[in-house]
């Protein structure tokens, strides 16, 4: 099967859009229905419902859905494989949430580089319900994550708590108008939505949602507002005195996990990730503990 069919299948899936699948794959809104008619006929079935603006699967496209992106991951992985260069030994993919990311890889991710030499590593932004499924494919190495999959064939550790405080870009802000200030929601996990939940009763909806912390720090520097951070995301702005620690809200934290296959071949090498990823804890935990 042609993987490019399958790519633009997947890309039409994410849009629900020929056209905008079209413009990201540098390609023409015809040759994208050109492909996913040959598609649809080597298959022998419909993938798509087809309504003005309104593109949904059929229920042969939603079992197709699951298989193609395991191939395209694959093959993805295959080139990058059997590209090493001669002084790279092995190849390890992580991925994180874009959360995980803000708040806590990126804080380490050239330690690990430089740590591991002969190894190509392979970093990326998946959601949790993506990277759970591709470590039961084995299409991923490890994911790092703020809720745990709940599932017997994956090894899953906890390896640091990440403390998240409210801030304000407001001086003076108190717990009576914090919420109703230009309030910014960030999702960091279900955890935290039902910790949130207990919280924000009564209070006017927020202005604005978003699942990722960096974007939600950028508004507030750029608009005012206040949300719920990590310490060590906001702790330059709050050392210079742009945002403001709100101390009578009171602050949460979350757990962050590591996940990956019990029969994954490239066990002592996960496991020496994982150590390395254990060694940014305590950078985060003495910030917080200092308070």
């Amino acid at each position: 099967m042609d993987i490019d069919l399958l790519k633009t299948f997947v890309e039409v899936v994410r849009t629900r859009h020929f056209g905008k699948a079209a413009e990201n794959l540098y390609i023409t809104q015809s040759a994208v229905s050109f492909r996913i008619r040959q598609l649809e006929q080597g298959l022998g079935v419909n993938l798509f419902i087809r309504q003005r603006n309104n593109i949904q699967l059929t229920a042969p496209g939603e079992r197709l859905l699951p298989h193609a992106q395991m191939i395209i991951t694959g093959m993805q992985r295959a080139k990058v494989d059997v590209a090493l260069a001669d002084n790279m030994h092995k190849q390890v993919s992580l991925a994180g949430t874009p959360n995980i990311w803000d708040a806590f890889l990126q804080f380490g991710i050239t330690n690990i580089v430089s740590a591991m030499p002969g190894v190509s590593l392979v970093a990326e932004v998946k959601a949790q319900q993506e990277s759970t499924r591709l470590l039961l494919e084995r299409t991923l190495d490890l994911a790092i994550l703020f809720d745990p999959p709940k599932v017997d064939e994956l090894v899953v550790e906890r390896i640091c708590t990440l403390p998240i405080i409210p801030i304000s870009a407001f001086a003076g802000t108190a717990n009576e108008n914090f919420f109703d200030n230009q309030y910014v929601y960030v999702d960091w996990g279900t955890t935290f939505s039902l910790w949130h939940a207990r919280q924000f009763t009564g209070h006017t909806p927020p202005y604005f949602r978003t699942s990722t912390g960096r974007i939600a720090l950028d508004l507030i520097l750029q608009c005012g507002g206040s949300a719920f951070i990590p310490e060590v995301l906001a702790k330059s702005h709050l050392d210079k005195g742009e945002l403001h620690r709100v101390s009578d809200v009171e602050h949460t934290s979350r757990d962050i996990f590591v996940a990956y296959h019990r029969d994954n071949e490239q066990q002592p090498l996960l496991e020496r990730l994982v150590n390395l990823l254990l060694e940014l804890t305590p950078t985060i935990s003495s910030e917080f503990s200092a308070k």
